[in-house]
């Protein structure tokens, strides 16, 4: 049907009748206006006019129309003969990002008139803003330290107004904002704390620009451990499903570059088929261990998929630590083993002349193959040939179109013919095969011009481009004499470049043909694409154009370079860090550890980088308007069809001259016909005709005549077969912890120089740094990286437990490396001290030889014999010697002779920790006052454990301002108790600045602590608004009333001093208003683990607290001094001070009143042990309940009275002698509401001294320390150990003022059986005694039940320590978490602590497993602690010992 020749006559004649004859385009004039679719504001843009045949003067003008009115391009131009001229122009900011206009282009005549519009875009200029981090992932506590840049188009740097900033977490919580950012010459430097336990995942960094656009960086959170080495696995990235052999190359590398010796085991996986293939082998001298495995077995047998893959993971083990790294990969299995690549086979082909194809034959690895043969053909033109690929693998053929009216060129390229697998689920070898489709470029002459590309070249900058360009003109050119050919180049939407080629005819030549070179300088500003469009008006009117896109260097103009002073230094050694730029270029300087381009080297800064930012992409601009004027270039169906043209349809696919113009993202206006003609339909409805229609023709053809969208569809992408897809498999995980070492600015000088003095850090690896710089002149730039290997000829690591007991003995190892090819002679000392002995292993330590490339350890068998830190020295010295080592003479490095490192043991007395405080708040007023205090011993007391100091301070706050964050000797694991770590800096801050005592020092570190607070608490959130415990846990617990209240409070305080997102307050609330019922009482929901703060009053709202106090006051129960403590403080902040006084009244009278203070206590409160040499401290709800009555009577209105402040004082005098060592009391929530009060006490009674407070404190031996207390030290902890235990000791005070004063005994008595609150019972059972490897382990079981006299505990904590040199399974605690008990473990460096939520009369059993990391002589037993979190005095011990220790067992 397409060949059909009628058809063809029909189509001419059609065309005829719609185009204008070419006598009258030869008489008439003619338009071409080009202007770009999308134009910026204030940036200068260009028109491109050509008037070609002017045959009367007439003027033009251009004018953007909008909704705000019409505004003129530029003055009105008056032409009075032919022109090719591109007029200059700019355009105001727009109120709006952008707007869809028209633009309208008028040409008027004393005889006639052109006018046309088209719509187009118009943009506000948009800066590029992105953001750098020091490094892509972090752990949990690091700062994140990043850049903000702010750049034009032109790569020149701005100094933007940024509206907003933020950090997103995993969850969308906003955890840091910030406000109005002003980049300086392009740079803002910031930085964020990160909290100790934040959400682990992604992150991202959020940036508002002016314009309402978001740009986004993001960073991943998350806990992992520096590796040693890093395991780098080769395999093929495919293979034939017929090859037998697997290649796997493995290599160990520590991280300063040198191979580690070692094992490694390999391990093949088939993904679908069962089983796998396990091959060991040693590493080499180079760390290398290539090994060629038979996979035979592992190949499928099924042979039905289409896609498989085999999976390899390389374990390789270090000798000597027996440390473990991993490396991955994948091999694709393919069925075609050899590939066809199209090299060149241009989108479109033109009728009549010859269309080249060029393709390389490659094998499975990408290679060429030479000498074989390759088929074509062309299915439509039913042409075929065949070839042999040359020495590159590359194939060339040639296909005469000629003859060929076809709109389509479907090309189909093969090796060795045909398949003899047709199926996708065949998994017999294939053999290659490739498809093309080239459509035809529309010309009714057959005219045409064609720019020659080179294949895939990238141009570079700064140079000149030669563009060779083809042309062949046939039909009637009538007497011309010369044809003018235009072109114009553009990049990122602009016309950048114009220019014209005459070319002569000759008399009688026909066809016209020929071919010429355009020159195009190659600018920076045509980075990374540029678009070049040639075109030529034939005398008919006829227009006949070609256009090429040419792939540009992404180069930028400030030449950036960054060197060392030397590419290796020795760490803590002194280097020199130099960067040239354009002068005056303001420089971001990063180093960091080589670990943090392994984890995403696709994350460092590059101009490939840089150009792919959003904002410096040039999307194509789709009319959302439907012009009238586009309905003139389509014939209607109806007469079409009355023409009876019913057996051919112009195709949508051929390229005519409007499609390369809009490809190049411009805007003709023209009256010239440079549209292929279309089909279109009536406006009537089409249910008849045109259901007809489509089943006339193919899906394909009535695909391009749909009518009814205003945007033109995308042209297609040629179809090609198997497009290789992404591998996710081929990324290899590192788990590389990096470390900064630079981030800095520094500007660049004069001379474009700049120079910075750093020191190297102790690691030992290679720094990788970068510089990016920014000038006003030239714009960005970045350097290359450049590496600095910190490394030293021979370096010492010392391995020791963490901590060991007192009586214990272990073995101190010290391991030489040496990196030199040559041996060294080398001493070995471990520093004397009288905290330890330690005898010598071996006769090895004065000298011995070490060689090349090798390790040497020498082994001392420690026994410490003092408690608390020992520090153990160890330095190894290369020698001087005439002695030989072996057959060689030892040499002496030149550099890093000595290597010297020291390391810390915490020696431990044996027993449990006893801590015992007394406090007392002195107010002096002139007369002298003192006070005795006796510091007694148990009989169990472990001998030299005891150790007490004295404390004195100015100020009421005092310990708390100093430990905020350390406030309770207790973990922080959950939600509730993380606000003991919150709140309290908020009443700190709130304290110092009423009283004038708050200093910057103490604001950024409060500061930084409710931050990372903020961060915590979020953890606990759940989706609902509401906050619990530990969180939602996956749905499975509910929100919980009470610390929902508790966060929405302290949160909406939090406010004022740093960044809270609005909506975690809105959520809260909005979900607590919801549990409100119709009385005004709560719903209590979720559980808290703290049962004696549960009653429900608690929880109820004013509506329903009169009714309940009514309730209570009619019961006169005593069992409601909580209750009433808490209700006098409610009805004091509702300002109903009647009902306050009442309850307060009705307190009094239940008040205990001893030693000059009044407090409260529970009716039926715990029994204390007869066995306490001290008076307890006051448990957790006693504290709270007293600090309620010390709030409400400082909450009265308009200010507590002096009766309210006397009475204040008593009951804060009782609540300072409940404080711990650190400033904090028995629990959490105590702690929280009693540091509330007292800062509120402080803030209501403070006054500057008048004199000088002088403590004295004093034992009835020689010993005693004078402290001096005045308003310049009031905040300042002072503090003297004593030396007499047990002793008596006097504490007497003079002057003015309170002075705040407390002794601190500490403790370890031996483990007694005891009367207590738990039943606990430890076992311990072997797994694997006397291991070959070293690494004995055991399992530890644990029994737990509550006896006291509740019915349940409140939440328990098992703490259990570790046995000296040994540690956890990590992963057998963390299983734990899937009880229903157990909601929450965590493991440190010498404890598990277990969260149960609370235990009963039930036996609770749960186990883990610890193993041996280092060897321990004399194992002392290890303690387990039990205790109610809230009530601490409920408390059980329990030890346990190694079932694999003996006094025999070799360290």
């Amino acid at each position: 049907m397409w060949k059909s020749r009628r058809a063809q006559l029909c189509l001419f004649s059609v065309l005829l009748a719609f185009l204008p004859s070419a006598s009258s385009l030869n008489g008439d004039s003619k338009y071409m206006v080009l202007v770009p679719s999308q134009l910026y504001t204030e940036t200068p843009e260009k028109i491109c006019l050509h008037l070609y045949h002017l045959n009367e003067t007439v003027t033009v003008t251009a004018s953007l129309v909008s909704q705000t009115g019409r505004r003129n391009l530029f003055d009105e131009l008056v032409v009075d003969k032919d022109l090719f001229q591109c007029v200059s122009f700019i355009i105001p900011t727009l109120n709006s990002p952008d707007e869809e206009e028209f633009l309208y282009v008028d040409i008027k005549g004393p005889t006639h008139e052109f006018s046309k519009r088209n719509a187009v875009l118009v943009k506000n200029k948009e800066s590029v803003v992105f953001v750098q981090t020091d490094k892509p992932v972090y752990k949990p506590g690091q700062s994140v330290k990043f850049r903000v840049v702010s750049m034009d188009k032109t790569l020149r740097p701005l100094n933007e107004l940024l509206p907003l900033a933020y950090i997103e977490d995993p969850k969308k919580n906003r955890i840091m904002q910030w406000r109005d950012i002003k980049t300086e010459n392009g740079l803002k430097q910031m930085s964020f704390s990160l909290a100790a336990e934040p959400i682990q995942g992604p992150y991202k960094i959020v940036v508002h620009k002016q314009s309402g656009v978001k740009e986004e960086h993001s960073f991943t959170v998350m806990e992992f451990v520096l590796p040693r080495f890093n395991v780098d696995l080769k395999v093929p990235n495919a293979i034939s499903v017929n090859d037998e052999v697997l290649q796997v190359t493995v290599c160990g590398k520590y991280t300063y570059g040198k191979p580690v010796p070692g094992q490694v085991k390999i391990s093949i996986c088939h993904e679908t088929e069962a089983g796998c293939k396990e091959v060991n082998s040693k590493l080499d001298n180079n760390g290398c261990s290539t090994q060629e495995v038979n996979i035979t077995e592992l190949q499928s047998k099924k042979r039905n998929y289409e896609v498989q893959l085999f999976h390899v993971n390389a374990t390789v083990t270090e000798e000597g630590t027996g440390l473990e790294f991993n490396g991955y990969g994948t091999t694709k299995i393919e069925r075609i083993t050899n590939k066809l690549i199209f090299l060149k086979a241009d989108s479109h082909f033109r009728h009549g002349i010859p269309f080249f194809v060029k393709v390389r034959l490659v094998d499975i690895k990408g290679d060429p193959i030479p000498n074989e043969r390759v088929f074509i053909k062309a299915q439509v033109l039913g042409y075929t040939s065949a070839t042999t690929t040359d020495q590159h693998g590359l194939a060339k053929f040639s296909i005469d179109t000629a003859g060929f009216s076809g709109s389509s060129l479907h090309i189909k390229v093969n090796h060795k013919g045909k398949d003899s697998c047709y199926f996708f689920y065949c998994m017999e070898e294939r053999y290659a095969s490739a498809e093309h489709v080239a459509y035809a470029v529309y010309s009714l002459s057959k005219s045409y011009i064609y720019l020659v590309k080179e294949t895939s070249s990238i141009l570079p900058c700064n140079q000149i481009h030669t563009v060779q360009a083809h042309f062949i003109l046939k039909g009637d050119l009538g007497v011309l004499k010369e044809l003018v050919f235009y072109y114009l180049v553009m990049a990122q939407g602009s016309i950048i470049q114009t220019g014209n080629h005459t070319h002569q005819v000759e008399p009688g030549e026909a066809p016209v043909k020929g071919n010429f070179d355009l020159e195009i300088p190659v600018e920076f500003s045509m980075a990374p694409m540029a678009k070049m469009l040639i075109y030529t008006i034939l005398p008919d009117g006829e227009v006949i154009a070609d256009s090429v896109n040419f792939e540009i260097e992404k180069c930028l103009r400030n030449k950036v370079d960054l060197s060392f002073s030397s590419s290796q230094s020795l760490p803590a050694s002194q280097t020199r860090l130099q960067v040239t730029a354009s002068p005056q270029s303001l420089c971001g300087l990063r180093a960091v550890d080589q670990s943090v381009l392994l984890l995403k080297p696709e994350d460092e800064l590059s101009p490939s980088w840089i150009y792919n930012l959003p904002g410096m992409q040039h999307n194509k601009f789709i009319p959302s308007s439907s012009l009238s004027e586009d309905r003139e270039d389509c014939i209607l169906y109806s007469s079409w069809v009355a023409e009876k043209h019913t057996d051919w349809v112009p195709h949508g696919r051929e390229k005519d001259v409007y499609r390369y113009v809009e490809d190049m993202d411009l805007k003709a206006f023209t009256n010239l016909k440079i549209k292929l003609p279309k089909i279109c339909f009536d406006s009537a409805p089409m249910s008849g005709p045109r259901g007809k229609f489509d089943l006339a023709f193919s899906s394909e053809v009535s695909g391009t005549l749909q009518k009814g969208s205003s945007k033109r569809p995308q042209p297609e992408e040629p179809p090609r077969e198997d497009p290789p897809p992404k591998d996710p498999l081929a990324e290899t995980i590192r788990k590389y912890f990096p470390e900064t070492w630079v981030w800095d600015i520094v500007t660049v000088n004069s001379t474009g120089v700049a120079e910075v003095e750093m020191t190297v850090p102790d690691t030992i690896t290679e720094w990788k740094a970068g510089a990016l710089c920014l000038s006003n002149d030239t714009g960005l730039g970045l350097s290359s990286v450049v590496p600095l290997q910190a490394f030293q000829p021979f370096f010492v690591e010392v391995s020791l437990p963490y901590s060991v007991v007192r009586g214990e003995a272990f073995m101190l190892k010290a391991t030489v490396m040496n990196y030199l090819p040559t041996s060294m002679r080398m001493s070995v000392q471990l520093e004397a001290s009288p905290d330890f002995t330690a005898v010598p292993v071996g006769d090895d330590h004065d000298s011995y030889c070490l060689s090349a490339n090798g390790r040497h350890t020498s082994s001392w068998l420690v026994t410490p014999k003092s408690l608390g830190n020992v520090n153990f020295s160890v330095s190894v010295e290369a020698q001087q010697s005439s002695e030989p080592c072996g057959s060689e003479v030892a040499t002496v490095p030149e550099t890093g002779r000595k290597d010297t490192v020291v390391k810390v043991l915490i020696v431990e007395p044996e027993g449990i920790k006893q801590e015992h405080t007394f406090n007392s708040l002195f107010c002096a007023s002139d007369a002298e006052i003192s006070e005795k205090m006796s510091l007694v011993l148990p009989p169990t007391v472990v001998k030299d454990s005891a150790r007490a100091h004295f404390s004195v301070m100015g100020d009421i706050l005092s310990s708390a301002i100093k430990n905020t964050q350390n406030l309770l000797h207790m973990p922080y694991g959950c939600g509730e108790q993380n606000m003991v770590l919150f709140a309290p800096n908020i009443y700190v801050l709130k304290y110092l600045d009423k009283t004038q005592q708050l200093t910057q020092k103490i604001k950024t570190k409060a500061l930084g602590f409710l931050r990372a607070g903020y961060q915590r608490e979020l953890n606990y959130k759940h989706k609902d608004g509401s906050y619990s415990a530990f969180g939602d846990q996956n749905g499975e617990r509910e929100g919980n009333t009470w610390l929902t209240a508790f966060v929405l409070k302290s949160f909406a305080q939090a406010r004022a001093f740093i960044f809270i997102d609005e909506s975690h307050i809105t959520h809260a609330f909005t979900w607590l208003s919801q549990q409100q019922k119709d009385n005004g009482c709560f719903r209590s929901s979720g559980s808290l683990f703290h049962n004696d703060i549960k009653h429900p009053v608690v929880s109820k709202a004013l509506s329903c607290l009169e009714s309940s106090w009514k309730t209570i006051e009619q019961g006169r129960n005593a069992n409601f001094v909580y209750t009433k403590a808490l209700m006098a403080y409610a009805f004091a902040l509702a300002g109903n001070q009647d009902k306050r006084n009442e309850i307060l009244k009705s307190l009094d009278e239940e008040a205990i009143k001893e030693d000059n203070s009044i407090h409260w206590e529970r009716p039926q409160k715990p029994r204390k042990s007869e066995h306490n040499l001290y008076k307890p401290q006051a448990s957790s709800v006693e504290v709270e309940m007293n600090a309620y009555v010390v709030l409400a009577r400082l909450t009265a209105q308009p200010a507590p009275s002096p009766e309210d402040l006397t009475l204040s004082r008593s009951t804060i005098m009782w609540l300072t002698k409940q404080q711990n060592s650190n400033g904090g009391f028995s629990s959490t929530q105590d702690t929280v509401v009693a540091l509330d009060a007292l800062s509120k006490y402080g803030a209501v009674t403070f006054s500057r001294r008048q004199k000088t407070s002088l403590v004295t404190i004093q034992s009835t031996g020689s010993f005693s320390q004078k402290f001096q207390v005045e308003n310049s030290n009031c905040l300042l902890l002072q503090q003297v150990p004593l030396p007499d235990i047990p002793g008596d000791y006097t504490i007497s005070v003079s002057g003015e003022g309170c002075v705040y004063a407390q002794t601190t005994l500490r403790y370890n008595m031996h483990l007694e059986k005891q009367q207590s609150a738990f039943a606990l019972r430890v076992q311990t059972v072997p797994l694997t005694c006397n291991n070959p490897k070293g690494h004995n382990s055991f399992q530890i079981s644990l029994e737990i039940s509550y006896t006291g006299s509740r019915p349940a505990s409140n939440m328990v904590i098992a703490d259990v320590k570790m046995l000296s040199g040994f540690i956890p399974l990590k992963p057998t605690v963390k299983k734990l978490e899937r009880l229903e008990h157990i909601s929450r473990t965590e493991v440190s460096n010498n404890n598990v602590l277990l969260y149960l939520d609370q235990v009963t009369n039930q036996t609770l059993a749960f186990s883990f497993i610890i193993q041996q990391d280092i060897s321990v002589r004399n194992l002392q037993p290890a303690i387990v602690k039990v205790y109610d979190y809230y009530e601490t005095d409920e408390v059980a011990y329990a030890e346990y010992s190694s079932p694999c220790s003996s006094d025999k067992q070799n360290v």
